[in-house]
């Protein structure tokens, strides 16, 4: 990277401590729009995450990533002998599908857009069939794929006219959170806490959710108590039952707020499980500072490592390079959808580019379904996926540890990599601290 993009960059890093943008800063919803080019010599791309809302955590590197793309793409894209400008329109979807509704009706009607991006698959099954209907090639990420396929009526022979969406699966995480597990004694008995929300109720599903799973690597749901709501500021229910059943497990899905609450209410009432292993809620340093010397041990998911063996074919930079750039730039500690976003964007392009003329959408559609890109978090192959309109990835296990050194108090380590063997493993896995 060079010094005048770092220049850059540091100006639009993300807003620290806790500040979250409203609905875009200047910064986002700034058009990078040069006035030499005419308006069909310029590639329009919207995109959409929540900035706002229960999912903000899910962007603390938004900014940061809309700039470094920016400056990658400032002199436009050369296709089919002529160069485009890109223009990168961002909305806030506010962590709400109402809300997503009415952004993608404002970027599909008012904007005019040749490709959607959307980092937030809550968000893209709320706009999926307006993209569809409209003809609107629309990417998405950062969700189970089967939370954003199945409740639009998915056929995986056939998949979706406009939409795709990459990630990894509910299944995947069925199997990684018991491969950790079985690294330490425990009695294989599991308390569940799932979010009332897509990737709750799909995370939960008895066919295709963890319960088959878990129960085919010989572990035990013996404290079930339902999907709890999003507003659930009281888990003494759940905590009881799991005490009542002598779970040494917890796991799950919810967000950090929710964690924040059940871990502290844990503690109140004498609940000290051996294991926690909880999907999105844990993926970011701010959940486990949020709990203290308690969040030594907590488990996650682990979608994307500056560890990781990739580079972008945007703009060159390693998995390491990525990160580095985002802590320089704001001074914070790396989040894992930080190499999602970035890779979101560099499929998009890779579309644009080999569509041939990105301002003819059913082109542009029909270079994302055969596309295979190398990005900075690994290979994402529609073309040769078994599941038309996906892009399957895949994840590793991760637990949060104490640092012996550098600035932050945690560091997410690999501790399994049996579903992702190109990633290595960089720690043990240990009981949690109290």
């Amino acid at each position: 990277m060079t010094n005048s993009m770092k220049q850059k960059v540091s100006r639009r890093s993300v807003l620290r401590s806790g500040v979250r943008l409203a609905a875009a800063s200047s910064v986002l919803s700034a058009p990078m729009v040069n006035t030499a080019w005419a308006a069909n010599d310029t590639i329009k791309v919207g995109f959409m995450a929540p900035l706002s809302g229960i999912r903000s955590s899910f962007t603390a590197t938004t900014e940061h990533t809309i700039a470094t793309v920016r400056e990658s793409l400032k002199d436009g894209l050369t296709i089919g002998g002529t160069t485009y400008n890109v223009d990168i329109v961002v909305k806030d979807n506010q962590s709400t599908p109402t809300r997503s509704v009415q952004v993608g009706n404002e970027l599909i009607l008012k904007e005019n857009p040749d490709l959607i991006l959307v980092a937030d698959a809550e968000g893209a099954t709320a706009i999926g069939p307006i993209a569809d209907a409209r003809g609107i090639p629309t990417l998405s990420t950062m969700g189970p794929w089967q939370a954003w396929a199945f409740s639009r009526k998915y056929d995986p022979a056939k998949g979706f006219p406009y939409t795709f969406h990459f990630f990894f699966g509910a299944d995947e995480l069925g199997r990684i959170f018991p491969s950790m597990w079985n690294h330490l004694g425990n009695n294989h008995k599991i308390g569940a806490l799932f979010s009332d929300n897509d990737a709750g109720r799909v995370m939960s599903h008895p066919k295709i959710g963890f319960p088959p799973a878990f129960k085919k690597a010989g572990y035990e749901i013996a404290a079930d108590t339902g999907l709890f709501r999003l507003d659930t500021d009281d888990f003494s229910t759940q905590i009881s039952e799991f005490k009542r059943a002598g779970v040494e497990i917890v796991a799950g899905t919810a967000f950090e707020n929710h964690m924040a609450t059940f871990w502290n209410q844990a503690a109140q009432m004498g609940f000290q499980p051996k294991i926690c292993t909880i999907a999105a809620g844990l993926l970011f340093p701010s959940s486990v500072n949020n709990l203290g010397d308690r969040g030594d041990g907590m488990s996650t998911e682990v979608w994307w490592t500056p560890d990781m063996p990739f580079a972008s074919s945007l703009t060159g930079q390693s998995a390491a390079d990525v990160a580095a750039a985002y802590t320089a730039a704001s001074g914070a500690q790396w989040t894992q959808p930080l190499g999602y976003e970035h890779a979101l964007f560099e499929i998009g392009v890779n579309a644009l580019k080999s569509s041939g003329n990105p301002k003819d959408r059913d082109a542009v559609r029909d270079a994302l379904a055969v596309s295979r890109t190398e990005t900075v978090m690994g290979t994402v192959d529609f073309g040769g996926s078994p599941l038309k309109s996906v892009g399957l990835t895949h994840t590793v296990g991760g637990q949060w540890q104490k640092a012996s050194e550098g600035p932050f108090k945690f560091n997410l380590e690999i501790v399994d990599n049996s579903t992702n063997p190109a990633v290595n493993a960089t720690a043990d896995f240990k009981a949690l601290a109290y």
